[in-house]
């Protein structure tokens, strides 16, 4: 075998990189919402860093797309009655930026931020989605009228989750 230019025994001098802790640690950074992490072992170090997404009053920066509710499913047989299928709802569907529970009040027993028919300017505050501890509050992509609040009070929300609908 031959020798290395470099004089050493054939010994690797660069660090080798293991794709799946790479992959692993990515996954992490997803999971836990993380924007670095770092890992070190010996003399190797690995990390792993993203942008955030850009984040613009407390909803992504992104305009949400129009989107109409799906109609209700049937209830199965045996099971309670489903409440009557309602009418699709046209305008700006604000949706959840994050996982998390949603809060239409900013506390228990006061009065809410917006309720079905008011009117809101570009900014207001609709509703909070309480992630990790920390309350984000989630505004007004525009001007209008809240046409449909489509989540209850202390609702778990996901991501992408259809939160309020404003015309």
């Amino acid at each position: 075998m031959p020798q290395p230019k470099d004089g050493s025994t054939g010994a690797t001098n660069g660090m080798r990189i293991d794709p799946g802790l790479v992959r692993e640690l990515a996954e992490l950074l997803t999971a836990n919402s993380l924007t670095e992490i770092e890992v070190e072992d010996g003399d190797r170090r690995i990390k792993v860093s993203r942008e955030p997404a850009p984040v613009l009053g407390g909803a992504l920066a992104a305009p949400a797309p129009l989107a109409t509710p799906a109609p209700a499913p049937q209830a199965a047989a045996g099971a309670a009655p489903a409440q009557p299928v309602e009418e699709a709802v046209s305008g700006e569907t604000v949706k959840s930026p994050m996982v998390g529970t949603a809060y239409l009040s900013p506390e228990p027993g006061s009065k809410p931020y917006v309720t079905a028919g008011a009117t809101v300017k570009a900014g207001d505050t609709l509703v909070i989605v309480e992630a990790m501890k920390v309350m984000n509050p989630i505004t007004a992509p525009k001007d209008g009228t809240v046409k449909k609040i489509m989540i209850s009070d202390g609702q778990p929300v996901e991501f992408d989750q259809p939160l309020i609908v404003i015309g």
